[in-house]
């Protein structure tokens, strides 16, 4: 194993503002359907004056977009994100080639919670019987009374739910098929989103494109999304 450069790890301390710890999640699991959820999860501890500043509608939409620049920069370009008012899709350099498309994002909006899910429509990763089925949602939760400490803790979590792999397969093939899912796909998105939450040590939340969510004032910087 190659030894991890000190200088490195110092930068990235240096950059970071806040402490990202993984958490230990049940292990994903599988439906009799052939459905499968994963969920991943962190815990991130930051000044409270930070945390109160971010607090906000603006912030959870941010922390959506965030999550999707970094699935560009870590394909190293090859996966990009085209954003309409109906969708989001996934696609691998261009359409044709759309591995996820998303309907719009949902959002919810609780004084001790904010959620964002994506409901899957459709893409070349998602087997016929999952079309219209199961979400991607990104969600980020304080504990209730959270007040004293300088410093505060956050959680952030990540879970597909009742998503059907078309790598996956149905009928006397889906045994090898949910092996398969296993040991390639399943693997390449823990580590992503595991990378991802580490990458919130920087709280560095990208500006949305659509600006659902910005107050009223500040909406008129934002160009509507052209579909593509």
């Amino acid at each position: 194993m190659r030894e991890r450069d000190p200088r490195r790890v110092i930068r990235r301390r240096r950059q970071a503002r806040a402490r990202v710890k993984i958490l230990n999640v049940p292990p994903s699991g599988s439906a009799p359907d052939g459905s499968v959820t994963t969920e991943q999860a962190a815990e991130v501890t930051l000044p409270r004056a930070e945390l109160e500043r971010i607090w906000t509608p603006e912030y959870l939409e941010r922390l959506a977009r965030t999550y999707w620049r970094f699935l560009t920069r870590v394909s190293l370009g090859l996966l990009r994100v085209l954003y309409t008012p109906e969708s989001r899709e996934v696609v691998l350099l261009a359409r044709p080639f759309v591995l996820l498309r998303f309907f719009a994002p949902e959002y919810e909006i609780r004084d001790d919670r904010g959620a964002v899910t994506w409901r899957i429509e459709r893409g070349l990763l998602v087997a016929p019987a999952g079309r219209g089925k199961g979400y991607l949602r990104i969600s980020v939760s304080r504990p209730a009374g959270d007040d004293g400490d300088a410093m505060a803790t956050v959680r952030v979590g990540s879970i597909v739910a009742s998503f059907f792999p078309l790598i996956g397969g149905w009928g006397w093939f889906s045994r090898i098929g949910k092996r398969l899912y296993q040991l390639t796909q399943l693997q390449i998105h823990v580590i992503v989103t595991h990378a991802f939450l580490r990458s919130l040590a920087r709280l560095d939340l990208a500006p949305s494109v659509v600006g659902a969510l910005l107050p009223a004032e500040k909406r008129d910087e934002v160009s509507p999304p052209v579909r593509r």
